[in-house]
């Protein structure tokens, strides 16, 4: 990877001082405007623009010709996908590991952890789609980890999306399995950690991988290059961090 980045960060020499268009998972929505900002004061000349959707939707949207020039991925079946298909430039690389969070707005006791999903009072319970949503893969795994899922599966509502998901918990179950991603919005800081919602063993579900790749549109622009080595900087990893992601 070090050798992939430093061939980016050489490309970026010589900027091109236009415009760069990002499509990212819905997941990184939040986390995306300090990205944005710590990107602009290293590079003021660069027009940053993002597109967020589903990782599947702007896949869909790359291979009939949408005009993006990288890709961050929610998972990284979908960049290595364009990669195989001649539509990337670079391999995929890891940027952030999706966290998964348990969350209730019911002043459930949180604290005890996957034991309150059992609680008589707990009669709905917020999961992404694992066919949709690697968040729902995730979701599945801590369950089953956990012995509950069997138990639980006729209490699931299914989200199609992270967002979907979290508006599920939120508004029309009692209790869900989110991306600790998606409770970053300003909107939600009255959800206190501890008492709305806690972190679930990373050790329980394989590890998010969200992947980014540079897309064949960018082949030769070097401020495309320039943001996908900035990614794997000290300050983007920091942002991502405060995001309630992972890093690899």
């Amino acid at each position: 990877m070090r050798k992939i980045l430093l061939i980016l960060w050489l490309a970026a020499g010589t900027l091109w001082s236009g415009t760069i268009t990002v499509a990212a998972a819905a997941n990184v929505t939040y986390a995306m405007d300090a990205l944005k900002k710590a990107f602009h004061e290293l590079y003021p000349q660069i027009d940053l623009q993002v597109t967020i959707a589903s990782s599947g939707k702007l896949t869909a949207q790359i291979r009939h010709g949408a005009p993006y020039d990288l890709l961050l991925s929610a998972d990284m079946k979908f960049p290595q996908a364009l990669f195989h298909e001649g539509l990337a430039v670079t391999r995929p690389l890891v940027y952030a590991q999706g966290s998964l969070v348990l969350l209730s707005t019911r002043k459930l006791p949180v604290e005890k952890g996957l034991a309150v999903l059992k609680d008589s009072r707990v009669k709905r319970i917020a999961v992404a789609n694992p066919k949709t949503a690697p968040y729902g893969i995730a979701a599945e795994q801590v369950l089953r980890h956990s012995g509950l899922y069997d138990t639980l599966k006729p209490r699931f509502i299914f989200g199609e999306s992270v967002g979907q998901t979290l508006t599920y918990a939120l508004k029309a179950a009692d209790a869900g399995l989110v991306a600790k991603s998606a409770l970053m919005s300003p909107k939600l800081a009255y959800l206190k950690k501890g008492e709305a919602w806690i972190d679930l063993d990373p050790s329980l579900y394989t590890p998010i991988d969200q992947g980014i790749v540079l897309l064949k549109r960018a082949e030769r622009n070097s401020d495309a290059a320039a943001f996908f080595a900035f990614m794997f900087t000290k300050k983007a990893r920091s942002i991502l961090k405060a995001y309630g992601y992972q890093l690899p």
